[in-house]
């Protein structure tokens, strides 16, 4: 269950256009092994200082911390709440969370600097706020809980600013750290928090899902929208909104060029990303991921190649920088598009 809220709300980076934040979702499905876990730990008394919540982006890892956070603040770590940590959306916990007023509850996430564009990375200032938040007096219950969302955006000093609130645990609180590559973080963050893993939803909890949030969608375009996400139904969604799924077909074009490169045609499609909302980041996004999928591909089939891996970072952070500079889109869609075709004609795609 989950509650949209009102179109005149300021949209969020990590929202996606008329869906509810996962802050506003109160239900979680195709993740029951990890939720017992973690309901087993918290409910017998004993939860971790921390919990690496692991998986690909979309899955419903953010749904998962704040469903956590939820129960904390409202129960504690007590057995008297729910067996599978529900709590109400009428809750007054619930309801404070929405509104982002809880006292209890700290998120951290990239923010906007100071010319209203979002940063590029998590940095130490942000983090820093762990360090008073976790020092003030506990509200009822008890219980803190930050969620650092996501975990893999923090640089050096972040990381390390990180690191000291792990080593000096506080009383009666919980960090939840959100990653979608945790092998990137510092090995010693790994090891002082408990992983919970998140895998891809299954086709048929992807497919009931998305018939019940896009009603209006086609057979064929759900059925795209499946084998496109991979699992991932966050990724199904921003497909399924601005063109989505027509610069994804876009971004598979790139791969089956198979070396080729028709400049014009590239540079028009360069266009067009231009002028879809967020064009750029959702088209990096789609052609990462169909890079990925071609990768994974050729594993199965006893043809991986190292250099595979490496253009998938190549392409990872040309359009990681492509953001935090704000690259003119036909110009970064033309680079991405001359790694790809020299690639190919070395055989590695």
């Amino acid at each position: 269950m989950s509650r949209a809220k009102p179109q005149a709300e300021a949209e969020e980076p990590d929202r996606i256009a008329g869906q509810p934040h996962p802050r506003e979702t109160y239900e979680l499905r195709g993740h029951d092994v990890a939720l017992a876990r973690a309901a087993r730990a918290i409910r017998s008394g004993r939860p971790p200082q921390a919990w690496l919540i692991a998986g690909p982006p979309g899955i419903g890892k953010a749904t998962l911390a704040y469903r956590i956070a939820r129960y904390m603040l409202r129960y504690g770590a007590t057995d008297a709440g729910a067996a599978d940590l529900s709590v109400a959306p009428g809750d007054v916990v619930s309801r404070q969370m929405e509104a982002r007023s809880h006292p209890g509850l700290l998120v951290l996430k990239r923010r906007e600097n100071d010319r209203g564009k979002l940063k590029t990375v998590l940095d130490v200032e942000e983090v820093r706020r762990l360090g008073g938040f976790f020092g003030m007096t506990a509200g009822a219950g008890g219980w803190r809980v930050a969620i650092v969302d996501s975990a893999d955006d923090m640089n050096d000093n972040a990381a390390n600013a990180l690191l000291k609130i792990l080593e000096e645990p506080p009383a009666r609180g919980l960090l939840l750290l959100v990653s979608h590559a945790p092998g990137r973080l510092l090995p010693t963050i790994r090891s002082r928090a408990q992983r919970l893993d998140l895998k891809p939803l299954d086709r048929p909890v992807l497919s009931e899902v998305l018939g019940r949030l896009l009603p209006d969608a086609s057979d064929e375009d759900r059925s795209q929208l499946m084998a496109l996400s991979e699992g991932s139904l966050g990724l199904a969604l921003r497909l399924a909104g601005d063109e989505g799924l027509k610069l994804a077909r876009e971004a598979d074009s790139l791969l089956a060029a198979r070396g080729t490169l028709d400049v014009p045609a590239i540079l028009a499609l360069g266009e067009r990303v231009a002028r879809a909302a967020d064009g750029l980041g959702h088209f990096g996004e789609f052609l990462i991921q169909a890079v990925a999928r071609r990768v994974r591909e050729r594993a199965g089939q006893g043809e991986g190649d190292y250099r595979a891996v490496e253009l998938w970072e190549q392409l990872c952070a040309l359009y990681e920088r492509a953001a935090g500079i704000h690259m003119e889109p036909r110009q970064t869609v033309l680079t991405a598009a001359r790694e790809i075709a020299n690639a190919a004609r070395r055989g590695v795609l």
